[in-house]
């Protein structure tokens, strides 16, 4: 079995020696060369051995896991954030390429944040778009973290065989298709991603995007038309025709006043 060194950059003794004895138990393929308990230790346990992943919790006083990864050269590793902040920072870490634990740890979470983590780690030492997509996702999710007022711009998209970055402004409607999304973007592109509709939901502005359908969301920025001739339609600026459910139908018109009034 191929090892994987890794080190636990946590300030909380009780959660470091968990995740140490979660590791040992249960991801026979991680090495555990070393813990901190601040970012300053987890720079110097950089200099000493040879890392492919971090353990790296968000919230540290003096300085955060952002303002750490800022200091090192942070696309040579793979990084598994760990928070008990459910609300902090999460929908920056989901719409990235960017591995995440909520604390406390669940062995099965950990396993499956390993497992993914092992194998795009090998991905990026293979192919060199995956790892421009993950130095970016990074970037990303820094900038994101230290802005005032933080917008979702760019998701990382899981498709078959890797990751695709998606400027958020050039979605136009997204399709579900079972546990799949299809991703319609302007120019006529489109994208199979490997998560549910559900997922984009939650990540993707609530005053831009807009359910018209169980399985339909709309960019109301394309939005050109609604018709109501043999059925209710959102048309598009490319002419593409959407159903709107009938139980929709009146949300889906406060929606388009709402916005006319954001962009007047």
């Amino acid at each position: 079995m191929k090892k994987y060194k890794a080190i636990i950059i946590d300030d909380e003794r009780n959660v470091r020696e968990v995740l140490e004895h979660l590791l040992l138990q249960y991801c026979p393929s991680i090495e555990i060369c070393g813990v901190a308990s601040s970012a300053e230790e987890g720079r110097s346990l950089l200099k000493l051995h040879q890392v492919d992943f971090i353990f790296l919790d968000i919230r540290m006083p003096r300085e955060d896991g952002f303002t750490f990864l800022r200091s090192i050269p942070a696309e040579n590793y793979g990084i598994i954030f760990t928070t008990a902040y459910e609300e902090y920072a999460l929908n920056a870490l989901k719409a990235n390429a960017i591995d995440y634990l909520l604390k406390p740890i669940n062995n099965l979470e950990l396993c499956e944040a390993v497992n993914k983590a092992v194998q795009y780690h090998d991905l990026r030492h293979t192919q060199s778009e995956i790892l421009a997509i993950y130095k970016e996702s990074l970037s990303n999710l820094i900038d994101y973290a230290h802005k005032e007022q933080p917008k979702i711009e760019k998701i990382a998209v899981a498709e078959q065989f890797g990751f695709r970055m998606v400027n958020v402004a050039e979605i136009m409607y997204l399709q579900a298709d079972s546990n799949y999304t299809i991703i319609h973007l302007s120019g006529l592109n489109k994208i199979v991603a490997t998560r549910t509709m559900s997922d984009f939901e939650k990540l993707l502005d609530p005053h831009a995007f807009f359910r018209i359908h169980k399985s339909t969301i709309i960019n109301m920025n394309f939005l050109r038309a609604y018709s109501s001739y043999e059925g209710n339609f959102a048309e598009l600026i490319d002419g593409t025709q959407l159903n709107i459910s009938r139980r929709k139908l009146n949300e889906f018109r406060e929606a388009v006043k709402s916005h006319s009034k954001s962009i007047d």
